[in-house]
């Protein structure tokens, strides 16, 4: 393994999701802001991709706060069940849009307390709209980026509050939008969570933590 700075791993990282990722599309589906908070909302605990399958559905009930706010709670929770989590995230949903008429005249807020202040919208949820509906730096830290940093040894790996920390301290701010992004796409591709092979990895290969081949080479034994 190649001993350099955090801050020298990070800048050779970022290189190579820029190599690997000079694009990145936003993995959810959604026209505006509004329909994109609902997606992230949505998105707790659930795949992207099923996300994307159910948000038509629901879109097409509603797709901005004042329908979404006249459609029963009971209905939202029908289509929005294969997500998981279907009693919260469905009266999240109604709340939300009924807070965004009455207080925001039917927009979404681009501020962060004001996103953090609406039921069921988290740090993440909030920096994801920021970054991706806004285009205000932030870096939405996942559990999959919250793994990564840790396999990268670019953060200790505590908390995803310490994640988030660490990562900005390391990376441009003007990367930050497009960078989280890379990430997960990089997860899905090279670095998932179960039957990772580090030796193989672009990133874990050259900047990985001792302790995960260490676990792999065990395993492979046994």
């Amino acid at each position: 393994m190649t001993r350099i700075s955090r801050k020298d791993k990070a800048a050779a990282i970022l290189e190579i999701l820029e190599n690997l990722y000079p694009t990145t599309p936003i993995p959810l589906d959604h026209k505006d802001p509004y329909t994109l908070l609902v997606a992230v909302l949505l998105s707790a605990q659930c795949t992207d991709e099923r996300v994307n399958k159910v948000t038509p559905h629901l879109f097409e009930a509603a797709d901005n706060p004042f329908d979404m706010a006249e459609l029963p709670v009971e209905d939202i929770k029908s289509i929005i069940r294969p997500c998981g989590l279907s009693p919260q995230k469905s009266k999240a949903i109604s709340n939300l849009s009924k807070i965004l008429i009455d207080q925001y005249e039917g927009e979404v807020p681009a501020q962060f307390s004001a996103l953090e202040d609406l039921p069921g919208v988290g740090h993440k949820t909030a920096s994801v709209v920021m970054s991706q509906a806004f285009g205000v730096p932030a870096f939405p830290v996942d559990t999959h980026i919250h793994r990564l940093a840790y396999r990268w040894t670019l953060s200790t790996g505590k908390n995803v509050t310490k994640t988030e920390k660490d990562l900005k301290s390391l990376f441009p701010k003007e990367k930050w939008n497009k960078l989280h992004l890379q990430i997960i796409y990089f997860g899905r591709e090279y670095c998932p969570a179960r039957g990772h092979n580090p030796y193989e990895c672009p990133i874990c290969s050259k900047y990985g933590r001792k302790s995960m081949f260490n676990e792999f080479d065990r395993t492979q034994k046994g």
